[in-house]
């Protein structure tokens, strides 16, 4: 098995960022966005995706989160793109549903390389610390949207902080499952012999 590491980087005037993802990790992640509760969500997804994850960004915080969020997960989409490769052997589909205390959050993913994005649900709350709840629907799309990937995710729930953990760990195990290697399986898992759109 070859190694599925990547590195991805993107400065522009509002973000300076380099990540590293290890498809096949144990779950460490050395992560500084600048955004407390967003350190804590990408290191969620980290450890329960087994994933492991190198984020630095320097972004325009003194304006919002947005730019922040967003290009990050723009990096991380393109990182783990190029990661998977031709994404020969891969499990490709899977699903998962993650419950904290009250909310549940579900992810439907499909590794297809044709990137689509879905999302039903609303955030209890319009903040947590100096993270807006809805850039948590917004990484979700940008990832996607980088990643080559076909994403439904669903929240619900009484407390904005579970229902984004909630999500992140959903699709952090969704995205464990669907990019695992299947040793039954010879080539990319397509009927064309392509997953590239």
């Amino acid at each position: 098995m070859s190694e599925r590491t990547a590195t991805a980087t993107r400065e522009t005037a509002e973000t300076t960022i380099e990540c590293t993802i290890g498809v096949d990790g144990t779950g460490s992640a050395a992560i500084d966005t600048g955004i407390g509760f967003f350190d804590h969500m990408l290191e969620a997804l980290a450890k329960h995706g087994l994933f492991d994850l190198e984020i630095e960004c320097d972004g325009d915080l003194e304006i919002d989160d947005h730019h922040t969020v967003e290009d990050v997960a723009i990096v991380l989409g393109t990182a783990l793109d190029e990661a998977l490769g031709d994404r020969s052997g891969i499990v490709r589909y899977a699903d998962r549903q993650v419950p904290l205390d009250e909310a549940v959050a579900g992810a439907v993913v499909d590794l297809s390389g044709r990137p689509r994005f879905y999302f039903d649900g609303e955030f209890s709350q319009e903040s947590i610390g100096g993270f807006t709840s809805d850039m948590a629907r917004h990484f979700c799309e940008s990832l996607a949207m980088n990643a080559g990937i076909t994403l439904h995710v669903d929240v619900d729930g009484e407390n904005a902080h579970h229902e984004v953990e909630a999500l992140f760990k959903t699709l952090a195990r969704t995205l464990d499952d669907a990019t695992r290697l299947d040793d039954r399986r010879e080539g990319t898992p397509s009927t064309k012999g392509t997953l590239n759109g």
